[in-house]
């Protein structure tokens, strides 16, 4: 998880420090208690639920790229979801 080191004698030029954080495969705020977001949404969707869910956020993904000034962190996120939706439906079959 990022931490924050600041020094409270620096005034107004106080320095933040923030570890690099995978924000693609593991943000730190989807895991709550040890309980990733994504396998509570899946347990609760379903198999066919989530794959839609998985698609949603796929086509949410591509479509903002463009416009979130973080293209190449977005499309990594769609193939996230993409590699997902797979996962669901090789364990299903």
């Amino acid at each position: 998880m990022p931490t924050v080191d600041f020094d409270l004698h620096a005034g107004k030029n106080l320095e933040f420090h923030m570890e690099k954080a995978d924000m693609v495969n593991s943000p730190p705020h989807y895991n709550q208690n040890g309980i990733e977001c994504i396998d509570y949404i899946e347990q609760n969707l379903g198999p066919i639920g989530f794959r839609n869910y998985c698609k949603g956020n796929f086509m949410k993904y591509v479509h903002r790229s463009a416009y979130k000034g973080k293209e190449l962190e977005d499309m990594k996120k769609a193939r996230w979801y993409i590699d997902r939706w797979i996962k669901s439906k090789e364990e299903e079959t």
